[in-house]
């Protein structure tokens, strides 16, 4: 039996192939992003309170309300938008299955979604599941910046959507205030819906992280994704939220409601603790994943190279090509088995692998001990 058309494309995840590599060769596995080290203990504590408080059973299909009022008043205090808990938020199965909600829910048959290439490797395939078609726009190295001429270019009477993921995986570019308003101004020139993957906008090195929600105009078109995953090290918990005006929260939730329906009570509750750590948590986590990157791409830099140093996120695309390879997947099986780190070949990333053949995507979010250990191996390199 095959699997459905639109689906062959899409084989094992890169991130599954080279953990596993990985776990085989007894390499530092620096390639898929989930932190080895545990999130806040009061988190944790709260989700296992609210077991024992008897919250155990499905939670209503928009999320429960202590979670939602917590999201609500975090986008207050960060973004000054003000949201309705009840109708404009939604809580998803983490940001992947807000992504797929999203899609599933907004597009018809044949409706092509502008992407920004290299691309988290879920965008094609809920593309592909809801029947759309992507539409990629390349960012290039060293700062992967957007090229909004070439949006314009891309755009067609099947445009339906713009999918923008700031700050950016696996780039770390943060997009700034005038790629976001030049996005806006295409949006509302063509009568586009905005799609903002923002789950590491917390984890911000350079610039500042503004929602394209805050834009003027924007509100009534923009579906903004968020969730606690990378910001609490919380990746195993699978909690997102969709945000939109209620008109699009609607077409969200006609989806959600028939794949996963309700997400974990307890967990929901633990989210809602994580939102009220406030500021102190978020200045130490900034902080911490800063001193993370820069261990990290010094180290790279050291070993020879060329290190595209990210604004954002817990990731950084650095160009292998000094080494001698000519493509990322040579490269990074000699990285895995000879030199015992992991990293990830970003040609899933690009329509076309080439595009991406020198370049490779390093995480840094791991402890200390592990990331030195990461760069002594890497010195063999050198």
């Amino acid at each position: 039996m095959q699997t459905a058309l639109r689906l062959q494309p899409f084989g094992e995840s890169v991130f599954a192939t080279w953990s596993r590599l990985a776990l085989e060769h007894g390499a530092v596995n620096l390639g898929q992003g989930f932190p080895d080290f545990d999130g806040p203990a009061e988190v944790i504590e709260a989700a296992y309170r609210a077991m024992q408080d008897g919250h155990n059973q499905y939670a209503p299909m928009g999320g429960v309300p202590k979670l939602t009022n917590a999201i609500a008043a975090d986008l207050l205090a960060s973004s000054g938008l003000s949201v309705d808990p009840a109708s404009e938020i939604t809580v998803t199965a983490g940001c992947t299955e807000a992504i797929a909600a999203t899609m599933l829910g907004l597009l018809n048959p044949g409706d092509e979604v502008i992407v920004f290439e290299p691309f988290y490797d879920s965008y094609p395939a809920t593309i592909a599941m809801a029947g759309g078609v992507m539409k990629t726009v390349t960012t290039r190295p060293p700062d992967f910046g957007i090229d909004l001429d070439a949006v314009r270019a891309a755009i067609t009477p099947q445009t339906r959507a713009i999918l923008l993921n700031t700050p950016h995986n696996p780039t770390g570019h943060v997009a700034s205030r005038d790629e976001l308003e030049g996005l806006a101004a295409i949006c509302m020139e063509h009568d586009l819906i905005a799609i903002t993957d923002e789950v590491y906008d917390r984890i911000v090195f350079s610039g500042e992280h503004m929602p394209l929600a805050t834009i003027d105009g924007m509100w009534p078109r923009t579906i903004t994704l968020r969730s606690m995953a990378k910001t609490f090290s919380m990746t195993g918990w699978k909690i997102g939220w969709a945000i939109a005006p209620p008109e699009v929260a609607a077409a969200v939730r006609a989806s959600h409601q028939f794949q996963i329906y309700s997400v974990a009570s307890p967990l929901q509750h633990g989210a809602a603790a994580a939102l009220g750590l406030g500021d102190d948590y978020y200045a130490a986590l900034g902080s911490d994943y800063l001193a993370r990157r820069d261990l990290l791409c010094d180290a790279l830099e050291a070993a020879g190279f060329g290190v595209c140093r990210p604004d954002g996120t817990y990731f950084v695309m650095c160009d292998h090509t000094p080494f001698g390879y000519s493509d990322a997947e040579s490269f990074c099986m000699h990285l895995v088995k000879d030199v015992g780190v992991a990293a990830i070949p970003p040609g899933s990333f690009y329509v076309n692998p080439e595009d991406g053949k020198q370049l490779v995507r390093f995480a840094f979010c791991k402890t200390m001990p592990v990331l030195e250990e990461a760069i002594t191996r890497l010195g063999q390199l050198s």
